[in-house]
């Protein structure tokens, strides 16, 4: 478990599906994460996979929840980099991501999550350096990587066949532990 002022940030468990259907699968939080809801099935997957990887110590998605209250929010963790077409340099590299409802959008909660989780993890575990990669259509998310430190790396940005021409071309943004340091 992770807690910060306004958060906890907990394990995934099965009873958190039925929210995430709710809320995090709709069509303005799946915007930038490849537009789409996602079929049931592949949500209840991502979930048990979350889960599975945290009971191994693994780069995971917490669930993300309010420390008054206990409601749910969102997710907010690691996982590693995957993408087919991504630059050689940062493929199994870790990378942190976040999809926080609608609802709790605009009040610092997701740079609030991310921050615990950069911090955990690079006190915690060995990692030199942490990515997350986005687009420029997604000011929101850009926005957010700039306050919590992460740098632009142009020679690394890609194209993803998997997004659509207005969120190309993928944007990749890394912090390494001696940033992190400083924060």
């Amino acid at each position: 478990m992770i807690e910060t002022p306004r958060l906890i940030l907990r394990t995934p468990e099965p009873q958190d599906l039925d929210w995430q259907l709710e809320w995090l699968n709709t069509p303005a939080v799946m915007r930038f994460l490849g537009g789409e809801a996602r079929p049931p099935e592949a949500v209840a997957a991502g979930l048990a996979y979350n889960a599975a990887c945290m009971a191994k110590s693994e780069p995971a998605f917490w669930t993300v929840t309010l420390r008054e209250g206990g409601a749910i929010i969102g997710k907010c963790g690691l996982s590693r980099i995957e993408e087919e077409p991504a630059p050689t340099l940062i493929k199994g590299g870790i990378q942190i991501g976040w999809s926080l409802a609608e609802p709790f959008w605009r009040q610092g909660l997701a740079s609030e999550a991310a921050q615990a989780v950069l911090g955990r993890e690079f006190r915690t575990h060995n990692e030199p350096e942490i990515w997350a990669q986005t687009s420029d259509s997604n000011v929101a998310s850009t926005r957010m990587m700039a306050r919590l430190g992460l740098n632009r790396c142009p020679d690394l940005c890609y194209f993803d066949p998997d997004y659509p021409p207005a969120d190309n071309p993928t944007i990749v943004y890394r912090i390494g532990r001696a940033e992190w340091a400083g924060q």
